[in-house]
């Protein structure tokens, strides 16, 4: 159990291998994924650099086609193949690699919004997906050196998830609505995937 970024970090710089190393750190909407591995990737230094699951939504318009629009962020809303596709570039490149980024205001990914040099020795992923075993996603892990998953408290993430959802727009019902509905159904799938990480997070 690591409880603190300081040791969330030694334990990535203690990671053996002489090439690039690609970390995951997974949880459920709301457990603090975004902060936590941004300031992690703070910790290690310039030659690390974070890249969010978030990129890989699948566009509005797809989502409407589908019929899924309303479960936007379930595991089948994401374009894992491009995903999978980027992290073994990640593995295998000695150039710059791109990445899509994610516009919460928009709610739509943005093609090519991150840069990663060859020079970046640690990529710090973050998603809610990574340690799924279905939808695709079960080829993550073999593309990973090592995986952590956040453990908060179910109370904090919903509350996390509400006032998140009303800062981007939504209405206090609304934001409730979505947080408890296809937020939890989400983290109910996340939370059986949890014993395949390799370390645990609770700060």
């Amino acid at each position: 159990m690591l409880t603190s970024l300081a040791e969330v970090a030694a334990t990535i710089l203690t990671l053996p291998g002489a090439g690039r190393e690609i970390v995951g750190i997974a949880g459920a909407p709301g457990s603090g994924k975004s902060t936590i591995a941004a300031r992690v990737v703070e910790l290690l230094g310039p030659s690390a650099a974070l890249l969010s699951m978030d990129g890989w939504h699948l566009p509005q318009a797809r989502l409407v086609e589908l019929g899924r629009r309303e479960r936007m962020g379930a595991a089948d809303t994401f374009d894992v193949d491009g995903f999978v596709r980027t992290l073994a570039d990640l593995r295998a490149s000695t150039g710059t690699v791109t990445a899509p980024g994610f516009d919460r205001t928009i709610e739509e990914s943005v093609a090519d919004a991150i840069s990663i040099p060859p020079e970046i020795h640690t990529v710090v992923v973050e998603g809610n997906y990574l340690l799924h075993d279905g939808d695709g996603w079960e080829r993550v892990a073999s593309l990973l050196d090592a995986t952590f998953v956040i453990r908060v408290s179910p109370d904090i993430r919903r509350a996390r998830l509400i006032a998140r959802h009303e800062r981007f727009g939504k209405t206090p019902d609304d934001a409730a609505a979505w947080a408890l509905g296809p937020d939890e159904a989400n983290a109910r799938l996340i939370d059986l995937g949890a014993g395949r990480a390799d370390y645990t997070i609770a700060l």
